[in-house]
């Protein structure tokens, strides 16, 4: 009688057994990294909660602005001023192709030659017709600055928020195109402009230094690179070129010490505090001029320089405070300014609607974003 003993199995039996076995514990290995990954990210999800967003009765195309707490936009007769939940707060007649510069706590507007100063308040201190047409103009919080004549032969007006003119420079700018201007120092007593030689061999553009209402205080030469931006940080003005950032004392003596190579990033965005250092925030240049592709960020403050990494790309970038947030279609991403790590909050536009542009920051901590032409208020966390 033949014994029944255990059948032994064949190599291919085993062969397809330990590919199970793989099969399953690759499955299980999955599903762990899974949960985990899962448990992460239900983690750095913020409480969407903790975000609302209302609409403001204006368009994107409306040259819309951050004042202050407030937004201003220009519907091409009046200038209208609106709280961050929507209700309108001021409106002011300007005319048809105006425009308008802001500061926190002034704006200034022109139409042709006629140039307009209000408060935050809507109220008027200041409507006259100047002798020439308006080229653009600047505001601070005790002056303004208003280029008028022609491109080649600008003149430069300074005044105060009822209209006195403190300064006139006439001169200094013959045969130059004048790009910027704005004011510093305790006061705004300083002010610097921005201007380029029409008629130079090349490309030079030159950092005029003033004493409101006293001397020139200095010139600097900035060569050929192009100077897009100009912060005063600590008692020094922070010049933005295409290359580097150079910061230049009052009188434009130049602190080599703090040169910072900027090539390939460029600034978007910067939070002056009343003490210690400003934080100015970067982005890759390519980037910043390509819509969703804003991935990695740069802060500078001081001697500090970090990189940071976002979870996905995105439209827009902002720095406030020590608050980092970066505005992705869907999501809002925060972070501390002394952590690289980002909490995702959804963003509660309606309707499913995606973030198409950020447009700026309110001073009280309120995001304007667009959603194709409609424009809202986003809060955000602290």
């Amino acid at each position: 009688m033949q014994s029944k003993g255990r059948t032994i199995p064949s190599e291919q039996q085993i062969t397809a057994r330990r590919r199970r076995q793989l099969r399953n514990w690759s499955i299980l290995i999955v599903a762990v990294v899974a949960v985990v990954l899962g448990v992460r990210l239900f983690r750095s999800m913020g409480h969407t909660t903790a975000l609302s967003a209302s609409l403001l009765p204006c368009y994107a195309h409306q040259d819309v602005t951050p004042f202050g707490d407030s937004v201003v936009y220009y519907d091409g007769a009046s200038i209208h001023c609106v709280s961050t939940s929507g209700g309108v707060r001021w409106s002011y007649p300007v005319g048809s192709d105006a425009q308008f510069s802001v500061s926190d706590t002034h704006l200034i507007a022109w139409q042709s030659n006629e140039l307009f100063i209000l408060d935050q308040n809507g109220k008027p201190s200041y409507n006259e017709n100047l002798e020439a047409e308006i080229q653009f103009a600047r505001i601070a919080d005790q002056y303004a600055a208003v280029v008028i004549g022609e491109d080649s032969k600008p003149r430069l007006l300074v005044k105060d928020m009822q209209g006195a003119q403190k300064d006139y420079e006439d001169e200094a700018f013959d045969g130059m195109l004048i790009l910027d201007v704005g004011f510093y120092g305790p006061g705004d007593q300083y002010m610097w402009t921005l201007s380029m030689d029409m008629y130079g061999p090349s490309v030079s553009t030159v950092m005029n230094l003033f004493q409101v209402g006293k001397m020139n205080a200095g010139i600097v030469s900035l060569g050929e690179d192009l100077v897009y931006k100009v912060l005063y940080d600590n008692s020094q003005l922070r010049v933005f070129t295409t290359q580097q950032m150079y910061a230049y004392d009052y009188k434009g003596v130049q602190d080599v010490n703090n040169t910072v190579l900027v090539y390939g990033w460029q600034l978007i965005d910067y939070d002056v505090p009343d003490r210690g250092d400003a934080r100015m925030l970067m982005t890759t240049t390519l980037q910043s001029n390509t819509i969703y592709s804003i991935s990695q960020l740069r802060l500078v403050a001081g001697a500090s320089d970090r990189n940071f990494t976002l979870p996905s790309s995105c439209v827009g970038a902002a720095v406030q405070g020590s608050n980092l947030y970066a505005f992705a279609p869907d999501y809002l991403y925060y972070t501390n300014v002394d952590n690289r790590h980002f909490y995702a909050y959804a963003m509660p536009l309606p309707d499913g609607r995606q973030v198409s542009t950020y447009i700026g920051m309110t001073t009280g901590g309120q995001a304007v974003v667009s959603s194709g032409d409609s424009v809202y208020c986003v809060t955000l966390p602290r």
